[in-house]
C-alpha cells in the first residue's frame, strides 16, 4: 500500500506527516514500518513521525511516534509542525484545537511559516542542586552550562537517561547556557536516542527552569537559540505554578512523496 506523506521540519526538529481523517494508512502496531520510514538511511529520515486523525470535538487528533516507532509523549515542535499540515490541508483558517496524547491544545498560524502552540500548564518543578526535573508534556532534565557548545549532548545525555533514576521510562535531558539575551539549549531526546537539532517541550522545560532560577515576576517572553534555529517561549508565573505556556517559532513544508509500504 501506498502512503501519501508530507516532511515538516521546526527548527531543524522534522517530522513526516500523514493525514488519515480519510483512510486509514497505519495503526500503533505499525512499529516497524514507522522506524523504517524515520530511518536517515533506509527511509524518508526524521525525528519522528505525525498521524493527523479525525477526533470528535476537536479539529484533528495528533498521534505521535519517536524514530524507534514507539508512540511517545508530546512533542512540541511536532505539534507546531501538524498544525501547519492541518493548515496546508485547509482543516482550520488561524486558530484551532486538537488533541495530543497529554490533552487539547491551542494552537494559532500568526503568520507565514509561524506557528504559536499552547503547552500543557506545569505544576510542579523538581529542583536539585544541578538540575531541574519535569514534564512539559515529556519528562525533562534540565542542566544550566557555562558552554553548551563545549558538551558532547549524545555522550553526556545518554549517561543521564540512562542512569539509575531515568532509565526505565527514560528522560530528556537539556543543556541550556544563559546568555546576553535569552537562552541557549542543546537537547538529547529520548527514543531518538541522540541529540536533535531542537526540541519544543525541550525548551519549553529550559525556559521554566529559567525562570524558576533567574527571573523575578509573572509574565515573560523568552527569546531561545537551538541549533536548528530561534524560537520563544512566552508565560506566565503563578507561585510555583506555570501557565498559559506559549511554543512559538517556524513550522516548515520541506517536501511530499509517496513511500511504497
Amino acid at each position: 500500500m501506498d502512503i501519501p506523506f508530507d516532511k515538516y521540519q521546526g527548527t531543524g526538529n522534522d517530522f513526516i506527516l500523514i493525514d488519515q481523517r480519510n483512510k486509514k494508512y497505519l495503526t500503533r502496531r505499525n512499529t516497524k514500518i514507522i522506524r523504517q520510514m524515520c530511518d536517515r538511511n533506509f527511509g524518508i529520515g526524521a525525528d519522528g513521525l505525525i498521524l493527523l486523525q479525525n477526533k470528535k470535538g476537536y479539529d484533528f487528533e495528533m498521534v505521535y511516534f519517536n524514530s524507534d516507532g514507539n508512540e511517545s509523549s508530546m512533542c512540541g515542535n511536532g505539534g507546531r509542525c501538524i498544525t501547519a499540515f492541518a493548515h496546508k490541508l485547509g482543516v482550520f483558517e488561524k486558530k484551532t484545537y486538537f488533541l495530543a496524547i497529554d490533552g487539547p491544545h491551542e494552537a494559532k498560524v500568526k503568520r507565514k511559516n509561524w506557528v504559536e502552540l499552547k503547552m500543557s500548564d506545569v505544576e510542579k518543578v523538581a529542583t536539585n542542586k544541578d538540575h531541574f526535573v519535569l514534564d512539559t508534556g515529556s519528562p525533562h532534565y534540565v542542566t544550566f552550562v557555562k558552554k553548551s557548545d563545549k558538551i558532547d549532548v549524545k555522550k553526556e545525555g545518554s549517561a543521564i537517561r540512562y542512569s539509575k533514576p531515568f532509565k526505565k521510562e527514560g528522560i530528556n535531558v537539556n543543556f541550556v547556557e544563559k546568555l546576553k539575551d535569552g537562552i541557549k539549549v542543546a537537547t538529547y531526546e529520548r527514543g531518538v536516542e541522540n541529540e536533535t537539532l531542537s526540541c519544543g517541550t525541550g525548551v519549553t522545560a529550559a525556559a521554566i527552569a529559567f525562570v524558576s532560577k533567574q527571573k523575578k515576576g509573572s509574565k515573560f517572553k523568552i527569546p531561545i537559540e537551538s541549533k536548528g534555529g530561534n524560537l520563544e517561549i512566552k508565560l506566565e508565573k503563578e507561585g510555583k505554578e506555570f501557565k498559559n505556556i506559549w511554543l512559538c517559532g517556524p513550522a516548515t513544508f520541506v517536501f511530499k512523496g509517496i513511500f511504497e509500504k
